[in-house]
């Protein structure tokens, strides 16, 4: 089990230049926007504007901080996205032009290289200890609000708010959250193949 803290977390400006992306985790280590097989990543969009293009990449946006926003695309019908919505999957070749609903918004951003990986992402939102359980070759549990013990096999440890445990195969697929209050989590299963 890897801990994530946030103050190692690495600010960097988004593809496009717009914007500023916190890169929370990639693999491989200090691989670029370029050479990653997967990413995790959060970003604070204060204004509406495209999305950096992504091609080869799938991504998986939710809204973690905000009222919300909408994105578009040619073709596709609207979405709107806010933290009650599940994670929203598209993929980066497509051009995506975001608006906001009520100001400005933090989002989580989850990338895979197609044809090398794939991901899931699921939301969770917790008021008493929960059992949960992950699969494929690395799972991420993210605390987003609140702050939640996680105990994996005999390992146990406190993460506030945006850290995060990175897990791989040779750790227990079922863990356990028991948060402090209430807090919303989210659960990123990475496969290769």
């Amino acid at each position: 089990m890897r801990i994530l803290r946030a103050a190692a977390y690495r600010r960097m400006p988004w593809k496009n230049g717009g914007g500023e992306t916190i890169e929370m985790v990639v693999s491989p280590a200090g691989a670029s926007f370029d050479t990653f097989d997967w990413r995790l990543s959060m970003a604070h969009v204060g204004a509406p504007g495209p999305f950096s293009l992504f091609p080869g990449i799938d991504r998986t946006l939710s809204v973690i901080e905000g009222h919300g926003l909408v994105l578009a695309s040619p073709g596709c019908k609207l979405v709107t996205l806010d933290r009650q919505t599940a994670p929203f999957a598209f993929s980066g070749d497509m051009a995506v032009e975001s608006t906001l609903t009520d100001g400005a918004i933090d989002d989580l951003n989850v990338m895979t290289r197609r044809g090398r990986c794939h991901h899931r992402v699921r939301r969770q939102r917790l008021t008493g200890t929960a059992k949960l359980a992950w699969s494929g070759e690395v799972g991420i549990v993210v605390v987003i609000g609140g702050t939640a013990g996680i105990t994996v096999g005999s390992q146990s440890v406190m993460l506030g708010p945006t850290e995060a445990i990175v897990l791989e195969a040779d750790d227990a697929s079922a863990l356990t959250a028991t948060p402090q209050g209430t807090a919303e989590l989210f659960v990123v299963e990475i496969a290769f193949g």
